[in-house]
């Protein structure tokens, strides 16, 4: 399988500056997916991709 042109797009340290910033603020949200909606924007991805980097670190 070919490597998406667009997977090392963010450093990794950017990506756990991202979660971070989700797990931190999901307070002041009524849901994670609206801290995620907001913040993704902020870093310049889009809430999917933000999502799917939370979920993972939950892991």
């Amino acid at each position: 399988m070919e490597k998406s042109k667009t997977s090392n797009r963010y450093s990794p340290e950017m990506r756990a500056r991202a979660v971070r910033m989700v797990l931190e603020h999901q307070g002041s949200y009524e849901t994670q997916s609206a801290a995620v909606a907001a913040i993704a924007p902020k870093i310049g991805c889009i809430p999917e991709t933000l999502r799917v980097w939370v979920r993972q670190a939950e892991k």
